[in-house]
């Protein structure tokens, strides 16, 4: 027989696919027991040894006869002693017979007994009748027997019906399982348990009694095609798994390089962007075997850790250095609301020195930035208007003032585009804000000129 001939347990470990099935002995049928035979329907024979001279004779020379249905019969001779000694030993014998029969007929009543082989038996012991050296009512048991035979007839035709619709039954168990392994074999992705569910099948399997050989070699190669069909398909599974799983190891470990190449990186803003695309990227780049993904993710990690608790180290010192800067413009801030209006040129020279000072100062923190300027903008406009009402006031010079702040704007726009080309921008942007300044106060001696 092939190895397809029989179940085997299967291996269900969920990375692996189950060995080829091992030959399991076939399965022997048990037979269904008959309905017993009424034993009223099969005549009793009384024994023999009661009264032997009532079933036989020995005459003069010692010649043993029975008597039977068609005259007497020769069964043997005694020469032993007492004729009576003689009919007596021959009873045994027939009495041997009668126990016999009452035990098939007991077999039959019970029902505990193959009817087939009692059926053998009883057609055995009726044929031995005929020419049996015994005495006693060969008649009887020849009746007796022949109803036996009836019986054990009756009795292996419901057994073979028994027989019969057993086996539709295991048949029908079976191809109910191959049907289910063969749906299992095309559709499920559910491999651990679909696994389990193979092996509680052979089992199952194993326990369905009652078919023929041939039969069920059929239904076991359907069966052990649909466990080969799941094997492939979890096999084919894993296989892509693997092959998934390992191009996502490279894919992380790129990641990886990557992300520790950047730990030393000052270029803060984007750097940190990058990390943030890194982790996207990660996370798309799908799962590895547990401990590689684990492993491989303790140093993406720390190489994140190691680049944001840098960054937070810098940010924190200029968080300090940005807050003396604000301490400093605020007592810029207070030096400049001191500042004495009354002489007009004083207080410019005494602004512009605030100013210096304040663009040297550098950086504040961000949500004070604008307070600040505000600030600021307020003593500059508290000197421009000091400024504008001293030209208002002296008018003989207005137009000589308008042409002098004219001249100092083209000088400042000048240096400023000097500056610019030079690729100084600090100096373009204070220029420029000279520059400014000097167009504010045009502007005024000109409407004052008006």
């Amino acid at each position: 027989m092939s190895d397809e001939q029989a179940p085997a347990g299967v291996d269900e470990a969920d990375r692996v696919v189950p060995a080829p099935p091992a030959p399991l002995a076939e399965p022997v049928a048990t037979e269904p027991a008959p309905a017993p035979e009424p034993p009223a329907t099969i005549p009793s024979v009384a024994s023999a040894a009661t009264d032997p001279a009532r079933w036989g004779r020995v005459d003069e020379d010692g010649t043993v006869y029975v008597r039977t249905a068609d005259g007497e019969r020769s069964v043997g001779s005694w020469q032993a002693g007492d004729p009576q000694e003689g009919l007596a030993h021959y009873a045994v014998r027939f009495d041997d017979l009668r126990t016999e029969v009452d035990l098939l007929v007991r077999r039959l009543a019970t029902g505990r007994g193959d009817a087939r082989a009692t059926l053998r038996s009883a057609t055995a012991l009726r044929e031995r009748l005929v020419d049996a050296a015994v005495v006693g009512d060969l008649v009887g048991l020849a009746a007796r027997l022949d109803a036996v035979v009836v019986a054990a007839e009756r009795a292996e035709d419901a057994e073979r019906t028994a027989r019969a619709g057993a086996r539709d039954d295991a048949v029908a168990r079976k191809e109910a399982l191959i049907a289910e392994a063969e749906a299992l074999a095309e559709e499920t992705t559910r491999w651990k348990h679909a696994g389990d569910r193979f092996s509680t099948m052979i089992e199952e399997w194993k326990a369905v009694k009652g078919i023929d050989r041939k039969t069920d070699d059929a239904l076991w190669k359907r069966f052990s095609r649909a466990r080969e069909t799941f094997a492939r398909r979890r096999g084919a599974h894993f296989a892509e798994l693997d092959r998934a799983r390992s191009a996502a190891k490279t894919r992380k470990e790129e990641l990886v390089a990557e992300a520790e190449a950047l730990t030393d990186s000052t270029d803060w803003g984007p750097t940190a962007g990058r990390y943030k695309e890194l982790m996207a990227e990660w996370k798309a780049a799908g799962r590895t075997s547990k401990d590689a993904d684990d492993a491989l993710w303790a140093r993406f990690r720390g190489a994140q850790d190691t680049f944001f608790s840098r960054r937070s180290e810098t940010f924190s010192a200029r968080d300090a250095e940005f807050e003396g800067n604000a301490q400093a413009k605020e007592a810029l801030l207070a030096e400049a609301a001191r500042i004495d209006l009354a002489d007009v040129d004083a207080a410019r020279a005494a602004l512009r020195d605030v100013q210096e000072r304040w663009d040297a100062l550098g950086k504040v923190p961000r949500e004070r930035v604008r307070e600040f300027s505000a600030r600021l903008k307020e003593v500059e406009d508290r000197v421009r208007a000091a400024v504008d009402r001293r030209w208002q006031a002296v008018d003989p010079e207005t137009e000589a003032r308008v042409a002098q702040f004219r001249a100092r704007v083209e000088g400042f726009e000048a240096q400023a585009a000097k500056a610019e080309a030079a690729g100084d921008h600090r100096r373009a942007q204070e220029a420029e804000r000279q520059a400014a300044q000097w167009r504010e106060w045009l502007a005024a001696a000109e409407q004052a000129t008006r």
